[in-house]
């Protein structure tokens, strides 16, 4: 079966030392696993952090925080080292945490949350950005691996990245970056808006996939929306995947008109009875889906 995560945005962000009790509460509710953003400097001890992961029981998984001052795609000698940099520094803390994946957008270019629109480019730069991304992500990956880490590069929505938003795009880059730790993380809420099937998505991915994060298409939680997940998991089946799957259904009830649905909101009310419902959702579709008939 595989281990199956909450997104620790679920209940805070920033998330820090007030915050670690809640990693029993997510293994009571059936979590085998927190996926965590990448700590910024100072933001946490990572012993402290280790010691209340292995205490509740809860393994890891890292998630990147990039943006246009640490930046692969960047055209800035400098976004682009520190972009380099960063990915080095998540693999360290991912390392020092226990975990073995680093996941997210490592290509960089934020657009929606960095407040930058997206503009056409000529070839010539296409193919610069598509370089720098490579270039950036072996030589991070070079020291992913010589400290046990994976980096699992994903690709997001066309509201949110100008660099890297399909499944074949994803698999452009990493077939140019050919590195042994660096991998394919996929987002079904990504995928609803930029994948023709989603299920063939997964299938068109196959063994690169290392990481997997399942939403709905409105980021509720699970069953409540639009996705097949009969034809998901078949898919996942279909590839032999057995590496992590995270939920991050933070999408709050508050349908009012004017709320901004992409702005993160703390939780306004106990939604563990949801949570747990989430998961055993999932892990009952991962189990039945096994079978065709």
């Amino acid at each position: 079966m595989n281990p199956v995560g909450l997104i620790s945005m679920q209940y805070a962000r920033p998330f820090t030392a007030e915050h670690f009790p809640l990693f029993g509460r997510m293994k009571s509710l059936g979590f085998d696993f927190v996926e965590l953003l990448v700590p910024e400097p100072a933001e946490i001890d990572l012993a402290a952090a280790r010691r209340a992961l292995d205490d509740a029981g809860v393994e890891v998984v890292l998630a990147a925080r990039v943006n246009l001052q640490r930046n692969l795609a960047s055209g800035d000698p400098t976004a682009h080292q520190a972009g380099v940099d960063y990915l080095r520094y998540a693999a360290d803390c991912a390392a020092a945490l226990g975990a073995k994946i680093v996941g997210g957008p490592l290509t960089g270019n934020p657009l929606v949350f960095a407040g930058r629109p997206p503009a056409p480019v000529d070839e010539a730069e296409r193919l610069a950005r598509k370089e720098r991304c490579v270039s950036g992500l072996r030589q991070a990956g070079d020291h992913a691996g010589a400290v046990g880490i994976k980096l699992a590069v994903e690709p997001l929505n066309r509201f949110e990245s100008d660099v890297l938003c399909t499944t074949a795009q994803a698999i452009e880059l990493l077939d140019a970056v050919d590195h042994p730790s660096v991998g394919l993380m996929l987002d079904t809420f990504h995928m609803h808006m930029e994948e023709a099937s989603i299920p063939e998505a997964i299938r068109l991915a196959g063994s690169r996939t290392i990481h997997f994060q399942a939403n709905e298409n409105h980021r509720g939680f699970l069953g409540t929306g639009a996705t097949n997940w009969v034809e998901v998991c078949r898919a996942l089946h279909d590839v032999d995947y057995h590496g992590p799957i995270s939920l991050e259904p933070f999408r709050r009830d508050d349908d009012r008109f004017g709320v901004p649905f992409a702005q993160w909101r703390p939780p306004h009310e106990d939604e563990s009875e949801r949570l747990a419902a989430s998961v055993s959702f999932l892990k009952s579709h991962l189990t039945l889906t096994r079978y065709r008939r």
